[in-house]
């Protein structure tokens, strides 16, 4: 079984450089509905399921690699969602506000609204659908959510072609079963 996953398409949102913690939340919303920008495609995906997450910069960058078609949508490979770290009025850098979330993500803290756990075991359901559904497919994901998902494959018993920190907008990567 041969599995690809994709990283969505790059996202039309601009940060703000620095936000109070409404704001930063805020941002996240807008960014979470944000258009993705055109994609050019030089390789050719041809595999009967193709795999969505709920968050519509997926659904559109699979109508732009695949095509009008239907795809099979579930929140199991949703991104991992991020809010403030905290509350506060005061205006805080971009960054801060990124790695505090992660931070407490990372620590299971409540505050966030899903725990490292809790994405764990998301990541784990699916894979397990996967390896029950025993069929090549490819999958429209998000950034943060790869790395979890592809952890979870390769505890599994999955092979990537690759690795990376960082997988860009539009990177693929496969992994045979």
């Amino acid at each position: 079984m041969t599995i690809t996953i994709i990283r969505h398409g790059k996202v039309n949102h601009t940060w703000k450089k620095s936000c109070t913690s409404a704001e930063f939340d805020e941002e996240c919303r807008l960014y979470d509905i944000a258009s993705i920008e055109n994609m050019s495609c030089s390789k050719t995906y041809n595999v009967s399921k193709v795999y969505i997450s709920t968050l519509d910069r997926s659904y559109q960058t699979a109508r732009q690699l695949f095509g009008e078609r239907e795809f099979a949508k579930t929140d199991l490979i949703n991104e991992v969602p991020l809010r403030s770290a905290f509350d506060t009025k005061k205006k805080l850098p971009l960054w801060f506000w990124n790695v505090t979330g992660r931070l407490q993500w990372l620590c299971n803290s409540n505050r966030q609204p899903e725990t490292k756990r809790q994405t764990n075991e998301r990541a784990k359901r699916f894979v397990q659908e996967l390896i029950n559904n025993a069929e090549d497919c490819t999958i429209v994901t998000h950034g943060f959510f790869m790395h979890t998902l592809i952890s979870e494959m390769k505890r599994s018993g999955f092979r990537p072609d690759k690795t990376s920190l960082s997988y860009q907008n539009g990177e693929a990567i496969k992994l045979y079963y």
